[in-house]
């Protein structure tokens, strides 16, 4: 890779809507911009992706109603030219494993396993890693119980999320179908996971994505069907989460019906930005000393349609969406000092729906 370049992206999409799977692209560390090395279809609806520490190993969950997730064997360079080899292209290791569960929608690698959220049946699944990064069958599944007052998206548990905590000592799975957190320990023995508490939120708000502060001390809870963000502390001492404040994350007069996405919090811990699609922008929120209030500030046009995940760039300086109805991921320059974020560029991605980063 030439010296601007930055690491490199993994883009994942809907091959059901016509996306191409799973993306490799290089960086440019000076702008930003992403050129596409390498492409793999072996996986149906990639929609979200985890990487291995060391980036050479990619997995990704295929969001089906039989839910699968797969390992993917990153190229390292040709030991004689010193230049990728294969463009890139991840390769599947073995193949995909059950997650025995519908639907899977998140992924995160947790002490030697691979678990994931699993929206349709509501569950968390346990997947124990081999020493060549291929995945083993299922060790362990923690089904998630209850249910919301929403007629359509509240009829029973949907996981939507999991993570572990900064310290590594726990496992938090995000449930929209039962407006709660779950906190679990990972028996690294048995691969299996053991409740340890529940954080429960509004009826009818129904949380999708958490997101921890770089101090690790507190926690930020997007509400997809309130539209609002949760501001929780987080003991890691003992592993409970407590939400302390809520604050709306589009302006008061905005009714439209908009369903947030993906929380991302800054690197230095000042800003919270939130994906909102349906309205289809991306609201700046700033953050206050005690980390526990948060003020809307701003929200700026997402660039495309329907983005259904943000992150941050490999600097810290630069947000990216992914798109999945306009299929494109486009990149933002953030203003260091009121966090709000300038269109500087985009790639078509056709049905985008995650994007991270590696090296």
């Amino acid at each position: 890779m030439s010296g601007s370049n930055e690491g490199r992206a993994y883009i994942g999409s809907f091959t059901s809507s016509g996306g191409l799977g799973i993306i490799a692209a290089d960086v440019d560390g000076k702008t930003g911009a992403l050129t596409v090395r390498g492409v793999s279809d072996a996986v149906a609806d990639p929609s979200y992706l985890a990487l291995a520490p060391d980036g050479s190993v990619l997995y990704a969950v295929s969001e089906k109603e039989e839910g699968a997730a797969a390992a993917f064997r990153i190229p390292g360079p040709d030991a004689r030219t010193g230049h990728d080899s294969a463009a890139g292209t991840p390769r599947l290791i073995g193949e995909p494993v059950p997650v025995c569960g519908a639907g899977p929608t998140h992924l995160a690698l947790v002490g030697g396993h691979l678990v994931t959220a699993n929206y349709g049946s509501g569950s968390v699944t346990v997947l124990p890693v081999h020493a060549d990064g291929g995945l083993g069958a299922a060790s362990g599944i923690l089904q998630h119980e209850g249910a919301g007052p929403h007629p359509d998206r509240q009829r029973g548990p949907h996981a939507h999320q999991v993570l572990a905590d900064p310290s590594g000592r726990w496992i938090v799975s995000v449930d929209l179908g039962t407006d709660s957190v779950r906190v679990c320990v990972l028996d690294p023995a048995t691969g299996e996971l053991l409740p340890h508490g529940e954080t429960p939120l509004p009826p009818g708000a129904g949380p999708r994505h958490l997101a921890f502060h770089p101090e690790g001390t507190h926690a930020y809870l997007l509400n997809e069907l309130e539209q609002s963000l949760a501001l929780c502390r987080w003991d890691a001492e003992n592993g409970v989460l407590e939400p302390v404040a809520v604050t709306r994350v589009l302006p008061e007069d905005e009714r439209a019906e908009s369903f947030g996405s993906e929380v991302v919090v800054s690197r230095d811990g000042r800003f919270v930005w939130t994906a909102n699609r349906g309205l289809d922008t991306i609201s700046v929120l700033t953050l206050d000393a005690t980390r526990e209030r948060a003020e809307l500030v701003a929200t700026v046009g997402c660039g495309g349609r329907w983005p259904r995940d943000l992150a941050l760039g490999p600097g810290g300086d630069r947000l990216y969406a992914a798109n999945e109805h306009s299929g494109d991921v486009t990149w933002f320059d953030i203003d260091p000092l009121t966090g709000i974020p300038s269109p500087a560029g985009s790639l078509e991605v056709p049905a985008a729906s995650c994007v991270i980063f590696g090296p």
